[in-house]
């Protein structure tokens, strides 16, 4: 099982840097935007659109997901912004 810490912050807080030695001192991967970078270079999707859907499922309910667009493989946009 992987940990995530997840640190919210506002602007003038130092929360990055606090998090990147914490991350540093933990032994864990420090992600920050340079994450939605990487994911819109390697999928070819925008960093806008990655931003705005990256995060977040299409609905509570199973129903939210059955007018999500599939390929042919069954997998939706999401599936594979998470792969990548």
């Amino acid at each position: 099982m992987k940990n995530i810490i997840t640190i919210s912050r506002e602007f003038g807080s130092g929360g990055r840097t606090i998090a990147k030695a914490a991350a540093q001192r933990l032994g864990y991967a420090f992600y920050d935007k340079e994450l939605i970078e990487k994911i819109a270079e390697e999928s070819g999707l925008s960093r806008e659109y990655i931003e705005a859907h990256g995060e977040h499922a299409p609905g509570r309910t199973y129903f939210g997901y059955a007018f999500v667009g599939r390929d042919a493989a069954g997998n939706s946009v999401g599936d594979y912004l998470w792969k990548v």
